[in-house]
C-alpha cells in the first residue's frame, strides 16, 4: 500500500523527495528499499555496484555514479548501506554535493573517519543521521521513560545482549578491513546508542573478546564473541554481550535485550518480542522500526533539521567501539576522551 504524501499546514502535498540508496552490501538495504519504494512521496534509485541482486521491484542501477546522476539535479538525500569501510567516501561526497545522509551503523570504522564525516556534513549544512532502527522500538522508549521519570529509582546497573548469527550472505561483515572488526563492531553499537540516549557517553570502557565460536567461518582476526563493560560518571555500570552466538539454523538472525536494575525496581526489554512461530519459524508483527527510522529521516530532510540518532550519536558509539578495541589490546579499561 502506498503511503500518502505528507502535507503542509495548508494541506498541500509535500514535494517528492529524490532518494538514492547507495549499495546493497548491508542486509538492511532490502528492507529500506522496500519501505522507500512503497512511498508515494519518494522517487527511489538503488545503486548495486557489487551485484548482490536481492533488491527488486524498484529502479536499480549498477554504479554509484549512475545513482548520483539519476536525476538532472541529483538526489535530495542518500541512504548509505555499503560495507562499513566505504561509508566515509559516500558521506563526504554527499556533503560536497549538499545532499542529506542517513548512514548505516557503525558510522565509520574508526574515530577520525567518523569525525571527518560529522564535520563535513555540519559545514555543508546537511542532515547526517545514523541508522539505529532499534532507537524507535516501543520497548526502548518505555525504558527511556522509566529511567527519566524515576520509576526504577536510582539505576545502578544494566545488562544488554545483542547476539546474532555469524553473517554468511555478506562475507564483508567478517572481513576486518571492510567491517572494522568482528562481532564487537557489529553488535556493540546498537546497545551503546540506547545507553547513550539515556545516560550520555560512558567514562570508561573495558572489553574482552574471543574466537571460540565459528572461528573457522570468521575472517582472520575477527572476534566472534565479546563482552563490553561501560562505566558512567554516576557509577552506573552496563555490560554488552556482543557475540555471533546464534546457531546457523536458528529461526531468526538474533535479538536485542536490555535489563535495567534500580533501587526501586527493574525492567527488562526485548526489542524483537513481537513475533509468533513454532519450531524453525519466526514471524514478526507489530512496530516496523525501519519504517519509523525512515519517517524520522525524511521528516528531518523536509524540515532541514537534525533528528536523533544524529551523526554525533554515531560518532560517540564509534568512540565506544574504538575504546573497546584498545581495551582488548591492552587488557585495561580505557578512559574516553571528552569533547
Amino acid at each position: 500500500m502506498l503511503t500518502a504524501h505528507p502535507t503542509d499546514p495548508a494541506g498541500h502535498a509535500a514535494p517528492e523527495l529524490k532518494i538514492a540508496l547507495m549499495s546493497c552490501a548491508h542486509t538492511h538495504a532490502v528492507s529500506y528499499a522496500a519501505q522507500l519504494g512503497a512511498r508515494a512521496d519518494v522517487d527511489l534509485v538503488v545503486a548495486d555496484p557489487d551485484g548482490y541482486g536481492d533488491v527488486r521491484g524498484v529502479r536499480v542501477v549498477p554504479s554509484y555514479a549512475a545513482a548520483w546522476d539519476a536525476w538532472p539535479e541529483g538526489p535530495d538525500a542518500i541512504v548509505v548501506t555499503s560495507a562499513n569501510a566505504h561509508h566515509k567516501d559516500l558521506v563526504l561526497e554527499a556533503a560536497r554535493r549538499g545532499v542529506h545522509v542517513l548512514c548505516e551503523k557503525p558510522l565509520a570504522t574508526n574515530v577520525p573517519d567518523a569525525e571527518a564525516m560529522v564535520a563535513a556534513c555540519r559545514e555543508a549544512g546537511v542532515v547526517l543521521m545514523t541508522a539505529f532502527p532499534v532507537h524507535f522500538a516501543p520497548a526502548v522508549q518505555a525504558l527511556r521513560t522509566a529511567v527519566a521519570d524515576g520509576t526504577l529509582g536510582e539505576v545502578v546497573g544494566l545488562t544488554g545482549t545483542n547476539n546474532g548469527k555469524l553473517p554468511s550472505a555478506r562475507d564483508w561483515f567478517t572481513d576486518v578491513e571492510l567491517a572494522g572488526g568482528g562481532a564487537m563492531v557489529d553488535h556493540t553499537v546498537h546497545l551503546a546508542e540506547i545507553l547513550d540516549s539515556i545516560f550520555g557517553p560512558p567514562a570508561t570502557v573495558h572489553a574482552v573478546t574471543n574466537r571460540i565460536l565459528y572461528a573457522d567461518r570468521a575472517g582472520e582476526g575477527a572476534e566472534t564473541g565479546g563482552l563490553v563493560t561501560l562505566t558512567y560518571d554516576s557509577g552506573v555500570v552496563a555490560t554488552i554481550d556482543c557475540s555471533w552466538s546464534m546457531p546457523p539454523d536458528a529461526a531468526t538472525w538474533g535479538g536485542l535485550s536490555l535489563q535495567a536494575l534500580g533501587t526501586g525496581g527493574q525492567l527488562q526489554i526485548d526489542a524483537f518480542a513481537q513475533h509468533v512461530g513454532g519450531p524453525g519459524q519466526w514471524l514478526p508483527y507489530g512496530t516496523n522500526t525501519d519504517a519509523l527510522l525512515l519517517d524520522a529521516f525524511l521528516g528531518a530532510v523536509r524540515e532541514g533539521r537534525a533528528a536523533d540518532p544524529t551523526g554525533d550519536v554515531g560518532l560517540r558509539t564509534v568512540a565506544v567501539v574504538a575504546a573497546a578495541q584498545e581495551s582488548v589490546r591492552t587488557g585495561q579499561p580505557v578512559t574516553l576522551a571528552r569533547g
